[in-house]
């Protein structure tokens, strides 16, 4: 039996304490090696005291300082601290490890994510704007370093299951399901009036607020469109999504033949975690398996773009490429942060995107400097749609 040693990024969100549930299964089969966090010093203490890594990052300096008091008022073992950029590169890249788990929300994940691919990590990714704002440099960079980059994200890693077996020549379609969040059935009109409460309803998973209002606009499913193309070497044309409200089939993919392979199982993002971290064995697991017989009917309709502007506004900026993914990710992160402090309505935050990419005018992505370059720019922008049109969009 051989102990894989990992780095988990994002180790106090919500699928880094999920990680963290499978490897209390299998505590033979993983060591955790090193934790990034970001400022939740009291949830990393007690993950510190239980898994013992001998590195730890933190957000910055000061988070570092509490973090080293709390330590030592509890008596615990202190591992090496760092902090900010340069320690999440350093968890990223600590050479006894074999595999890192990257679940840092957003745009923060890219770059220790990039350099453990270019350290030759296995990277298991839960961060889907990694691959949004650099899927071609990453796909690229894991082929010329040895890495290997597995999807955790349910629908891709439901992909990814489906796929194994299947020739690249022999699929028809890609099929992302979408549970259509707690807005499905609600008229537009109320839809954008829609309070923060309201928008954190979802209706099958439980999930940290920037994912629950993404799957709310289905963004969620605009950005999962961009990272299965670069995942899966798929054409915008070939990936689909179906409204599919009970969430127990995860992804489907389409042959030429006309079969369609699915993959199903029970609302716990513990499922794929294991499947990654695990791949290529499985593993006899603790958790339930599905009641075909107690899950009742299985519903699927096609998402009405009207309803989800976001979803559209990501197919056209994959279709556009180049730089316009990056400056999609960005905004859309601007526009939901603002919501979530309630100074604009939930109906503005594809009106915001939407004037972002309208401003922008795409170019070829060469390197990880220019993606944050881009980034920046489009950030600035899109507070500054904000500020001018507050009282109006």
């Amino acid at each position: 039996m051989v102990t894989r040693n990992l780095t988990l990024l994002g180790s106090t969100g919500s699928i880094g304490r999920s990680v963290l549930d499978v490897i209390r299964f299998f505590p033979d089969r993983f060591r955790v090696s090193a934790l990034a966090a970001g400022r939740n010093i009291d949830l990393l203490c007690d993950q510190i005291r239980q898994f013992h890594p001998r590195v730890v990052t933190v957000a910055d300096a000061r988070c570092a300082d509490r973090l080293r008091n709390q330590l030592g008022e509890l008596h615990v073992d202190t591992p090496e601290i760092f902090y900010g950029t340069e320690g999440a590169i350093l968890v990223a890249t600590l050479p006894d490890v074999q595999m890192v788990l990257g679940a840092i929300s957003g745009a923060a994940g890219l770059v220790p994510s990039y350099e453990a691919v270019r350290a030759g990590k296995m990277l298991a990714l839960a961060n889907k704007e990694t691959l949004v704002m650099a899927g071609d440099l990453m796909m690229s960079l894991a082929v010329r370093s040895g890495s290997a980059i597995l999807p955790v994200d349910s629908e891709h890693n439901a992909l990814h299951q489906c796929l194994q077996g299947i020739k690249p020549e022999h699929i028809s379609t890609l099929i992302l399901t979408a549970s259509g969040g707690p807005f499905l059935n609600l008229p537009p009109e109320r839809i954008a009036t829609a309070t923060v409460q309201d928008a954190l309803q979802h209706p099958t998973w439980r999930m940290g607020k920037k994912i629950t209002i993404d799957s709310a606009t289905l963004m969620n499913k605009g950005l999962e469109i961009i990272e299965a193309h670069h995942l899966f070497a798929m054409p915008p044309e070939k990936i689909e999504v179906l409204i599919h409200p009970q969430s127990v089939v995860h992804s489907m993919v389409r042959t030429l033949d006309g079969s369609l392979i699915a993959q199903m199982g029970i609302t716990d993002m513990r499922l794929p975690i294991l499947y990654a971290l695990t791949y290529p064995e499985r593993l006899s697991s603790p958790l339930p398996a599905l009641d075909l017989t107690a899950c009742g009917p299985l519903h699927f309709q096609q998402p009405e773009m009207s309803r989800f502007p976001c979803l559209k506004l990501a197919y056209d900026a994959l279709r556009s490429g180049r730089s316009m993914p990056v400056v999609l990710n960005a905004a859309n992160e601007v526009a939901v942060s603002h919501f979530l402090q309630e100074q604009i309505p939930f109906g503005a935050i594809p009106t915001i995107i939407e004037r972002a990419i309208s401003e922008h005018s795409p170019v070829p992505l060469e390197d990880l400097d220019q993606i944050l370059d881009i980034d920046a720019e489009t950030r600035v922008r899109a507070r500054l749609i904000i500020e001018k049109n507050i009282r109006t969009v």
